[in-house]
């Protein structure tokens, strides 16, 4: 009697055990088809943290030593964009798999590095740029290219006052509409896409960006035209009274409207009647659908990811335009 061969699953190492390595910690030790064998952190309060919440594993003080001393094959680098770029260059030199925190840099000059790096590598690169890979995003885009793709995407991304942009992160972090907000350019950009395995290309952008008297007061508006037809609005304000995280996507007799601030909660509009049936997740993947599960079959299946560098350059140089308030079609 023949069945499947059992696949062993790949190894994976983990640099960088912040605030934001949680989710990928959660991810990967509940992807049966990876292995977390290695964590790289300098704080060794949160090294122990990791290790007591999702380990056993081997743990290290910096991520060179972990590198040479363990087998791995895929990499998460979960580190602040200053320090990220030469980290990501040393793993994709050596042929890793590697998962980048967004942005892929302190700059889109940084992303190019990361590109070029990745094309000589035999490692797959993936930017983390999650909300491409939720399943009612992407269930959602799936109705949109159903009705013939959007004609209109919009966003709202607001926050408190927070350390981005500010002295205290200069050469750290670049300013909060790269840092952060990129998640919602970058959903933009995506839920524009005429398939559902493709983002938007940006055509023109329209953008006010200012700071309020407070330091760390970014306030960004724009409009954006992408070359399928596609329109964009995207509205980004830090130092105001709450986290709202809101995305609305229309198409021809179809509306539909996320509410992103905590659980993903949307609601579908068609030919003016809501409609009650819920989100067909199932045909995405399913409701554990993410990033990391399809950067597990992109590696077995020898596909590129969808938030690949190439791709995400394009979200970078977006993020930059709108921060410098361009009134043109692309800069770059």
């Amino acid at each position: 009697m023949t069945g499947r061969i059992p696949v062993k699953p790949l190894r994976v190492g983990i640099i960088g055990a912040g605030g934001h390595a949680n989710s990928h910690f959660r991810m990967i030790t509940d992807e049966e088809e990876m292995d977390l064998v290695a964590v790289a952190e300098l704080d060794p309060e949160r090294l122990q943290n990791a290790l007591d919440t999702y380990g056993p594993f081997e743990c290290f003080a910096d991520y060179e030593t972990m590198l040479q001393r363990c087998d791995l094959e895929v990499v998460y680098v979960i580190t602040m964009p200053g320090h990220l770029t030469e980290i990501v260059l040393t793993c994709l030199d050596r042929g890793l798999h590697t998962s980048i925190e967004k942005p892929p840099g302190m700059s889109s000059f940084d992303t190019e590095r990361l590109l070029e790096a990745s094309k000589r590598s035999q490692g797959k690169a993936i930017v983390s740029l999650n909300r491409r890979y939720m399943p009612q995003i992407l269930a959602a885009k799936t109705l949109l290219v159903e009705h013939g793709g959007a004609v209109q995407v919009a966003a709202n991304y607001n926050k408190p006052i927070t350390r981005l942009g500010t002295t205290a992160m200069a050469g750290i972090a670049p300013a909060p509409i790269i840092c952060d907000a990129i998640h919602h350019v970058d959903l933009l950009r995506w839920l524009s896409g005429s398939k559902l395995e493709e983002a938007g290309d940006p055509a023109a952008v329209f953008a006010q960006s200012w700071l309020g008297e407070r330091e760390g007061s970014f306030r960004y508006n724009a409009l954006m035209d992408f070359e399928n037809g596609c329109r964009g609005v995207m509205m980004s304000h830090y130092g105001v009274g709450y986290r709202i995280q809101k995305i609305e996507a229309h198409a021809e007799d179809l509306s539909i409207y996320m509410d992103l601030t905590g659980k993903p909660n949307c609601r579908v509009f068609l030919k003016g009647v809501e409609n009650e049936t819920q989100l067909d997740l199932e045909s995405v993947g399913g409701s554990e659908y993410n990033e990391t599960r399809h950067f597990v079959g992109c590696i077995r299946q020898d596909r590129d990811p969808w938030s690949s560098l190439d791709d995400i350059l394009k979200t970078m140089r977006l993020c930059e335009d709108i921060a410098n308030g361009a009134s043109s079609e692309m800069s770059h």
